[in-house]
């Protein structure tokens, strides 16, 4: 009988514990897959949640912001509407003002001229003093108004500046004669230097910041004088313009610029005003890039400046020869064409004049000039109004009579519109300028001046 083999019980249990070591490796392969498998469907849920909530909150955050822009724009509409209405309420203030400007000073130029006659009437003392008060009175409404009408101007954005060469010896002599007779009625010296120098700026609003300072400056002054006078700095010019008043303190030095300031020596009750004129000096110099400088010293003085580009002097003019303030020719005799469209100021005018001893020829307007021009008058100065009636103009009346006399007659034009374009056309038709209200000595001094030229050129 044959016998087989069979393998030994430990041998095949050897290999039951290699095949349950492989099946265990091969299960625990099995399970790292089937777990990062779930790993990766957790990691997808998470993210597919985490993509949802994100497309929630970006829906949200999108209906928010869409309500924002639409909030703004109505906003951005509102704030346009408001700006539109504040800029025609700017507008309108301005032409209210200038308007009511214009019409307030028509019969304020009448009634300094009538009360500048009344004062020069012989009369007891009592009328005297009665006319001073009125004049007072006149000067203080007429300044106001002035700086009302700037400052609002200034604020509405409607002054332009027009930069342009300004002779300062020009513009030297013809405010010394404005200010002179107001420094003449406090003895105190005004004297002025030319330099035959001149800078780039706005004629008018230069004219308006340095008279300013002049005023301020006579008006603070008690004894002593004030200059005028103008000095090379590198590429600038320097106006300065010093007194010998009671002097500003540190304390003061800035907020004097403020409206409504007027420094401690303003609290003596001779000292009148309103404080707006520095103001006005600032706001001005700001619009043409000017700078205002100030050093003073407590009881000796002070001094104001104004810096501007230096300009090429400009050729030599016949008014540039002005050195002396104070004139000797007296106006007796001399026959003065008057031509203005308001009867009020005509009258006046003619009255002030006729106490003067001139012989008075009053015209309300162009067609009684030309008939006086085709009668052969040839008078010895013309005073008009720019603006008369049916759109004329008094420039014409002056070119008339000087056409029918063959000859330059001197002519002082007089009106209330402050514009660019009417110093221009005065200037090219060598007419002097005259703002109303006209001061009567300031009238006085400049006729005399213009006669006495005359006189002096044969």
């Amino acid at each position: 009988m044959e016998v087989r083999a069979f393998p030994s019980e430990p041998a095949s249990i050897e290999e039951l514990q290699r095949r349950i070591e492989k099946l265990e490796k091969i299960n625990a392969a099995l399970m790292q897959r089937v777990e990062r498998s779930m790993d990766q469907q957790a990691n997808a849920y998470s993210l597919f949640q985490t993509a949802i909530a994100l497309e929630s909150q970006v829906r949200l955050r999108t209906e928010e912001l869409t309500t924002a822009l639409s909030n703004l724009e109505r906003t951005n509409d509102q704030l346009e509407a408001a700006r539109d209405a504040s800029e025609r309420a700017n507008r309108f203030k301005t032409r209210f003002f200038t308007a009511v400007g214009h019409d307030l000073l028509q019969p304020l130029h009448a009634a300094r001229l009538s009360a500048s006659a009344l004062a020069d009437a012989n009369g007891h003392a009592q009328q005297q003093r009665i006319a001073e008060r009125i004049e007072h009175a006149l000067t203080t409404i007429e300044e106001l108004l002035k700086s009302i009408l700037d400052i609002s101007k200034l604020e509405a954005g409607v002054i332009t500046p027009t930069l342009r060469p300004v002779s300062l010896d020009d513009l030297f002599s013809s405010l010394a004669i404005d200010i002179e007779p107001q420094a003449r009625s406090k003895n105190l010296e005004l004297t002025w230097r030319p330099s035959g120098l001149a800078v780039v700026s706005d004629p008018l609003m230069l004219r308006r910041m340095l008279q300013n300072l002049l005023a301020n400056a006579v008006q603070y002054t008690q004894t002593g004088g004030v200059r005028l006078l103008a000095r090379r700095r590198g590429e600038c010019v320097r106006v300065e313009v010093w007194d010998t008043g009671p002097g500003i303190s540190e304390a003061d030095r800035e907020r004097i610029f403020e409206e409504f300031q007027r420094g401690s020596a303003s609290d003596r009750p001779e000292i009148g005003g309103f404080g707006l004129g520095l103001s006005i000096v600032q706001r001005m110099a700001e619009a043409i890039g000017h700078s205002i400088g100030l050093c003073s010293r407590l009881g000796h003085g002070t001094c104001f400046s104004v810096s501007a580009p230096q300009a090429e002097a400009p050729h030599a003019t016949a008014s540039q020869a002005r050195t002396a303030i104070s004139r000797t020719t007296g106006l007796s005799g001399a026959t003065v064409v008057v031509v203005d469209n308001d009867p009020a100021v005509l009258e006046a005018m003619q009255t002030l004049l006729e106490g003067w001893d001139c012989h008075v020829l009053a015209a309300p307007g162009l067609a009684p000039v030309q008939e006086l021009a085709a009668a052969g008058l040839r008078p010895d100065i013309i005073l008009a109004d720019y603006h008369l009636d049916h759109g004329t103009i008094g420039l014409e009346a002056i070119a008339a009579l000087r056409a029918a006399a063959q000859t330059w007659i001197p002519a002082i034009v007089i009106t209330a519109d402050r514009s660019p374009a009417i110093t221009d056309g005065a200037r090219e038709h060598e007419c002097e300028f005259l703002l109303k209200p006209v001061k009567p000595a300031q009238l006085r001094a400049l006729m005399q001046h213009l006669l006495g030229r005359v006189q002096a050129n044969g």
